[in-house]
């Protein structure tokens, strides 16, 4: 039997992940930018308002009662008529001048370091120098008292240069306040120009953000419809027959061009395989020929990938990208590149790709368990073995159950050379005379049965394959469910059927 093998497309750069990972970031890139520049221009200002609001602090400390209490405590010392130092320590409640004024310049020099306001700087100058000559003046009076000299000459040099200099010292203090609350009235201004530029450039940024991202939008919307549309073209050829319809080959490497690979896959294995039957009378091809058209039913395609279309028209990607991966998946395995018996892990992950389709339709009404002893995965099983008993379990039995019901696959080794595969459901289940009838009809050649034929199928392929000692069976109970059991030899994958029957 001719075979036509094709390399199966993997996601590339381009796939859809890729696609709308790339429109995330044309959205989080710009505003992570734009808010990282206006935390940091925020941070600025703030440090900026900060810096003046304690210089200001600063100031306004000593504007309150700096010349006061200078004035008073140079003036006790005049009244006084001692030396410095003994007036000091005569009245300890005395402030030392030396000390106020050596404090004064510290915090003004320390000003001085960090104003950048030309204005503040240049009144903080006259300032430190007024301090200084403060200072010397201050040293006239000392050397004036130390000498004993007279009261009438030290209250001039008082009222001539002490007073004059401290109030030249407050006005220098105003001025910088003065200047120093305009530095405020400048920094607001600033903000606000920043904000308000801010706020067109954030307008104009969401504006080409908002119609880049629907013209992005659109354009992946219709990389992924488009193609979507063609193929439900090309699966509705090939349910009428069309075995030469083909998708059309785009070059892409995303998601939709590995299902269109697979779509063609099936198409071109179904043509060879019609082709081959027309010519091979036997009866197993012909059985493999209708279980085949069973499993590409164009209802399950026409619904599945409407369901896709669905999801990716309500905006679920990730969703639909999964659901067209594990319609691939399910293709790949139906084909199976032509193998007649295939691994337990092969037809678990039939099944799996099959359930997890049927979850996005069914997802109020089917759950699901798998547990298949990983002990049985290298042995051989006849391809699509139980994937046509869970089709048969969720249409039959737990879709008309009409609420949540639970499918559960088991698979086992019994007696260390035979496995046992179960299926059972909790849906409506069978009355004693229709589970009697489905079991002499699953024990009829496929062709002549009325009901149940993938079942019958399934039973008359194992016994062709292995012998009439393995099948399989089934138990039902009206309003429980249903269980059917396949027992098959333990063979590796790729031995003969024969040697079963030896």
């Amino acid at each position: 039997m001719e075979r036509t093998r094709r390399t199966q497309k993997t996601p590339g750069k381009h796939g859809i992940r890729k696609r709308l990972t790339g429109l995330l970031l044309l959205i989080g890139v710009p505003l992570t930018a734009m808010s990282v520049y206006l935390l940091i221009a925020l941070h600025s200002y703030a440090g900026a308002y900060d810096e003046i609001v304690s210089n200001l602090t600063v100031a306004g400390s000593y504007n309150l009662d700096f010349r006061n209490e200078l004035d008073e405590s140079i003036y006790k010392l005049v009244v006084r008529g001692l030396p410095m130092e003994e007036a000091l320590e005569d009245d300890s409640t005395m402030a030392d001048p030396y000390a106020q004024i050596d404090e004064l310049r510290h915090d003004f020099k320390r000003l001085e370091g960090i104003t950048t306001d030309s204005q503040s700087r240049q009144w903080l100058g006259s300032l430190l120098r007024n301090i200084n000559t403060l200072k010397e003046r201050l040293d006239d009076i000392k050397d004036s008292l130390a000498k004993g000299g007279s009261y009438q000459e030290n209250l001039d040099m008082l009222d001539n240069n002490i007073y004059i200099l401290t109030e030249l010292i407050q006005d220098d203090i105003q001025y910088y306040i003065y200047y120093q609350t305009r530095s405020i009235e400048g920094l607001k201004e600033g903000l606000n120009a920043a904000v308000r530029d801010m706020m067109i450039f954030s307008c104009i940024l969401l504006a080409a953000l908002i119609i880049a991202v629907l013209a992005w939008g659109a354009r992946i919307v219709r990389s992924i419809t488009r193609p979507l549309e063609e193929l439900v073209q090309v699966t509705s050829r090939i349910a009428r027959g069309d075995f030469e319809a083909r998708a059309a080959d785009k070059g892409g490497k995303d998601e939709i061009a590995a299902l269109s690979d697979s779509v063609n896959d099936m198409a071109r294995h179904l043509d060879i395989m019609v082709r081959q039957i027309k010519e091979d009378e036997r009866r197993m091809r012909w059985q493999e020929l209708r279980l085949l058209q069973e499993q590409i039913n164009p209802h399950f395609l026409y619904n599945t990938l409407d369901t896709i279309v669905w999801l990716i028209e309500g905006g679920k990607y990730d969703d639909a990208e999964d659901m067209i991966m594990s319609l691939s998946t399910f293709f790949k395995l139906v084909l199976s590149r032509g193998r007649e018996i295939i691994t337990v892990r092969e037809e678990e992950q039939h099944i799996l790709s099959y359930l997890q389709i049927q979850r996005y339709r069914y997802s109020d009404l089917l759950s699901y368990e798998i547990a298949i002893d990983p002990s049985l995965y290298p042995y051989g099983i006849p391809k699509m073995t139980l994937q046509p008993l869970v089709e048969n379990a969720l249409y039959h039995g737990i879709k008309h159950r009409r609420s949540l019901g639970r499918l559960i696959i088991t698979g086992e080794m019994e007696d260390g050379n035979q496995m046992c595969f179960k299926v059972k459901d909790d849906g409506v289940g069978m009355s004693g005379e229709e589970l009697r009838k489905l079991q002499e009809e699953v024990q009829k050649p496929s062709s002549q049965t009325e009901s149940g034929y993938g079942m019958a199928n399934v039973s008359e392929r194992i016994r062709m394959n292995y012998g009439k000692p393995y099948g399989l069976s089934i138990d039902s109970v009206q309003g429980k469910g249903t269980v059917v059991t396949v027992r098959l030899p333990a063979l590796e994958a790729g031995k003969p059927g024969e040697e079963a029957l030896s």
